[in-house]
């Protein structure tokens, strides 16, 4: 797969850098039987699984960089790894031209990290205490955390649930005051990991706007993990694939779907119940009248299929549309769990 030639950045652009990355854990080899369990106290069996494996990257400050891959690829693992959670077997970090593992305290003064799954929220507690007791902690600046709160919860549009107990919020209250909570003392470098998990619509489109101004406004460097390849797309312009511990592409999303053909769907709806054929495009489904096509531009062109079109009688209506970057990531997944 395609990786970025980035020897050209100079150390002080880089906001993140991996080289030669080992993760590894292990874990205890059990069954229900009986026999099994008596032969599992003399003597355990245990399995290394490789989170990471000789990984290596660089994300440039300023960026905003999707980080993705299938369950299990090292996508939590490598944020831990970031904000010195863990500590790679093998392998240089190197985060704001620190190391996690030597400078955790300094580190984390300049990195925000949120956990889509996790609140940092005091349960039983007002909103507003929670921000409160970070500033107190983290001993922010009174100016710098007013201006930064005010402008936080504009943007955020969270000024109703301040007084809230986080018990009370909705799953998207909760989750804009947690990126709040994670935003107090204006990090250089934010880690989301399933930032927009579980969110509405509304409550994702908020979100992916926030987090895009905050990029280009601040030039906050952004790394941002997800299942939703869709929500990534509208938010990072670059996208770095995971896959059984290993960098499996790295590049932009334009050419990831050039790297994995670029399939597009065409929408007939026709007065006729016959569903028509066309070479090099394959009939996806049907409601009605409406059958929906894949094509892919690389091997048919679009004037090829459109001149098929033009040929058929009753048409009525034409919709053509990109395939999801949802489609393109899972036809990936297909190709990686056959090697």
């Amino acid at each position: 797969m395609k990786k970025l030639d980035r020897r050209d950045i100079k150390t002080g652009d880089i906001a993140v850098s991996f080289h030669g990355v080992t993760k590894t854990f292990e874990q205890w080899q059990r069954s229900g039987g009986i026999k099994n369990t008596l032969q599992n106290l003399i003597r355990p069996q245990k399995k290394t699984i490789a989170a990471l494996d000789d990984v290596s990257f660089t994300i440039n400050r300023g960026e905003f960089t999707a980080y993705a891959g299938p369950n299990g690829a090292g996508k939590s693992t490598t944020i831990k790894l970031i904000c010195g959670m863990l500590l790679p077997l093998q392998g240089e970090i190197s985060v704001l031209g620190m190391s996690p593992a030597k400078n955790r305290i300094a580190l984390m003064k300049k990195v925000g990290v949120m956990f889509g799954n996790r609140t940092e929220l005091w349960w039983d507690h007002p909103v507003l205490q929670s921000f409160e007791w970070k500033r107190e902690v983290w001993d922010i600046p009174k100016e710098q955390y007013k201006r930064t709160l005010d402008r936080l919860v504009e943007l955020l549009d969270i000024q109703d649930i301040l007084h809230t107990f986080a018990r009370e919020l909705s799953l998207g209250q909760r989750m804009k005051a947690d990126l709040t909570m994670t935003l107090l003392h204006a990090p250089e470098l934010i880690l989301l990991d399933e930032p927009t998990i579980g969110l509405d619509v509304l409550a994702k489109r908020q979100m992916i706007s926030f987090l895009k101004e905050l990029n280009q406004e601040k030039e906050t460097t952004i790394l941002v993990t997800s299942h939703d390849m869709d929500d990534l797309e509208q938010m990072a312009r670059r996208i770095i694939m995971v896959e059984s511990g290993h960098v499996a592409f790295d590049g932009s999303f334009s050419s990831l779907r050039a790297v994995t053909g670029s399939k597009c769907k065409i929408s007939l709806e026709l007065l006729t119940d016959a569903s028509p054929e066309f070479e090099g495009a394959a009939l996806l489904s049907r409601e009605g009248r409406r059958f929906e096509y894949e094509f892919d531009m690389g091997r048919t062109s679009m004037s090829a299929v459109l001149s098929q079109i033009g040929a058929v009688e009753g048409v009525m209506n034409v919709e053509i549309k990109k395939a999801p970057i949802e489609d393109v990531i899972a036809g990936l997944y297909v190709e990686w769990k056959k090697q």
